[in-house]
């Protein structure tokens, strides 16, 4: 059975952001030999079983279905995948990862292998939300980024920088789970030829 964080009652804040200094210090500790110094955690509360949102991750191929700046997850064989996500100024970083942990229902970990781009471990938690409201995902990145602290603001300035994507990428897997798409404000390009005509 894999460890958890327990939650401080009425606590459901992301591990990050938490007023409780010792949920930072648990998260970073469930992350087996860290990599890198940022430590990013998010949570989001989805109106689902936690073994479906499990079984929809576990199939990692179909994370760029909801992660915005994940181009694709290609499965190498064995537990070992390569990663292509977006980077600032339309470059790609990539690197491969294996899976550290595997509980099913509960929790999935991975690590990157030496000499990725963006060197990385994390670990992607589900939990029963308290009253049966669903289930909390929690996804805690220990990641280096390229550049350090320059690269890190770069990141930032771009959209590409993971707290600002785990952010994002958890709502996206909220609204897909729960209704099937993903909400967007972006116009197509038939929309957009309506408008200029």
């Amino acid at each position: 059975m894999g460890e958890t964080v327990t939650p401080y009652p009425g606590d459901d804040a992301p591990l990050s952001e938490s007023k409780h200094g010792d949920r930072q210090e648990a998260a970073s500790q469930l992350i087996a030999h860290p990599v890198g110094d940022t430590l990013v955690a998010k949570t989001v509360t989805i109106a689902r079983p936690r073994q479906e949102l499990y079984d929809y991750w576990r199939a990692l191929e179909r994370l760029p279905t909801f992660m915005d700046n994940v181009l694709s997850v290609e499965p190498l064989g064995g537990a070992r995948y390569m990663w292509v996500v977006k980077a600032p100024a339309g470059k790609t970083v990539e690197w491969i990862a294996a899976i550290t942990e595997d509980v099913p229902g509960e929790a999935i970990g991975w690590a990157s292998e030496e000499g990725a781009d963006v060197p990385n471990r994390g670990r992607v938690e589900f939990r029963d939300a308290p009253g049966g409201r669903g289930t909390w995902v929690t996804a805690t990145i220990l990641y280096d980024p390229p550049g350090g602290a320059v690269g890190r603001i770069i990141a930032k300035l771009f959209q590409r920088e993971p707290a600002i994507q785990a952010r994002r990428d958890l709502r996206r897997f909220k609204q897909l789970m729960e209704t099937g798409e993903i909400a967007t404000g972006a116009r197509n390009l038939r929309e957009y030829a309506e408008e200029t005509d």
